[in-house]
């Protein structure tokens, strides 16, 4: 079987989709499955230093990226629409990722033009608060082209939990919805060992001696940097020696907001922006922190949350973070999203018993590594691959 994954970028700038497509493309790969896969060289407002329109042999499948016009975040590529055009009928199936831009369209063209089944991942972007946030941007997109000429002509579309299986359904699209989740590489489980820590003191020596809370996300107004700053007003009341960090990327210039909230709620002091971490410096962070929180409006399916739990961290989730399975299995605490009392009483209980805490990272070490691996969901991909192309 022959698969092309599209996904509009891979640069670390956008997030958890970026890192997972590679891990998935490899996970296939061992399993005897041929992948490409095919994207632009867009990384925010930059572009990536890579070679462009040809292919790079990867862990056991081929990747090529294509140059994008501009900066523009609808990356415009005439290169990768033309290359889709010539090659497109070569595969089984098409798997596009993500919404919203020119490399979806274009690839949701090319394969309705060729006949070729197209399965469509909208990682969170269909979700309740995605599609009001800008609403006035979107609505004609959706309704006019979004809606029409991608998603109605999906073979099927892939979510990644039931509750965005919910919400997908309720739009009344056409195509059937399959429910396969993302998945970590154990191997990031076991980089987070405790002497990794000293890694991230080392960097932010100011830190040391406190009781870390770690935010490893982008700084964006989805990911409810307000509603954390009125939650941490209360935690630090109980508990001054939290120290909270605020780790991930900036590519829309919100920093400056989300400082603002910390100022407002007069708690600025203790907390450090850190920027993006990766490799060692992520790990480390993981393995100083003693509470995760994530406090988002919407997430398709968190990358971080998942490599929070993996590394046995005691979490504070909202709703809006589709996780429901883990709530389920008591690995995590989920509160009603936009909830800033219910979301510190949480956060609070994890500080106040470290013993209760301790045992919820641990149901979640175990919940991801027995479900959540790509080794497992790999299998499970392939299954549903088959199935579509067999109608």
């Amino acid at each position: 079987m022959k698969i092309l994954l599209l996904i509009p970028a891979l640069g670390t700038v956008y997030g958890g989709p970026s890192k997972l497509l590679p891990l998935l493309a490899a996970e296939l790969a061992r399993r005897g499955l041929r992948i490409d896969l095919v994207t632009t060289d867009a990384d925010g407002k930059a572009t990536l230093d890579v070679p462009v329109g040809r292919w790079l042999e990867q862990d056991g499948y081929r990747q090529q990226y294509f140059r994008r016009l501009g900066t523009a975040e609808y990356k415009l590529s005439v290169p990768l629409a033309a290359w889709l055009a010539r090659h497109v009928a070569e595969y089984d199936l098409v798997h596009i990722h993500s919404d919203f831009n020119f490399p979806v369209l274009a690839a949701a063209a090319m394969c309705r033009w060729r006949k070729v089944p197209y399965l469509l991942t909208p990682h969170g972007m269909l979700e309740p608060w995605a599609l009001g946030y800008k609403a006035w941007k979107k609505r004609f997109y959706y309704e006019w082209i979004e809606r029409p000429f991608v998603l109605r002509g999906a073979r099927a579309l892939h979510v990644l939990n039931r509750s965005e299986a919910a919400n997908i359904e309720a739009l009344k699209l056409g195509p059937p919805v399959v429910v396969l989740p993302n998945g970590i590489d154990p191997q990031e489980a076991a980089a987070c060992e405790p002497a990794r820590a000293e890694i991230f003191l080392k960097r932010f020596p100011e830190i040391r001696g406190k009781t870390i809370v770690l935010f490893l996300h982008r700084v964006d107004p989805k990911k409810g940097l307000n509603i954390l700053a009125r939650a941490y007003r209360q935690v630090r009341g109980d508990f001054p020696q939290t120290h909270l960090v605020i780790a991930g990327p900036d590519t829309i210039g919100y920093t400056a907001t989300a400082q603002g909230f910390f100022e407002a709620a007069g708690c600025a002091d203790a907390v450090t922006f850190t920027g993006l971490l990766e490799g060692d410096l992520k790990h480390g962070a993981l393995a100083a922190a003693s509470v995760f929180v994530t406090p988002s409006y919407s997430e398709g399916f968190s990358m971080s949350v998942l490599e929070a739990m993996a590394a046995g961290l005691p979490c504070v989730l909202t709703e809006g973070c589709n996780f429901p399975e883990a709530g389920d299995a008591d690995a995590v605490r989920i509160v009603p999203t936009g909830d800033a009392d219910r979301f510190a009483a949480e956060w609070l209980g994890f500080l106040e018993r470290p013993e209760s805490a301790r045992s919820i990272g641990a149901r979640a070490r175990e919940l991801v590594l027995g479900r959540y691996t790509w080794s497992a969901i790999a299998g499970e991909y392939e299954r549903t691959v088959r199935q579509i192309l067999a109608g």
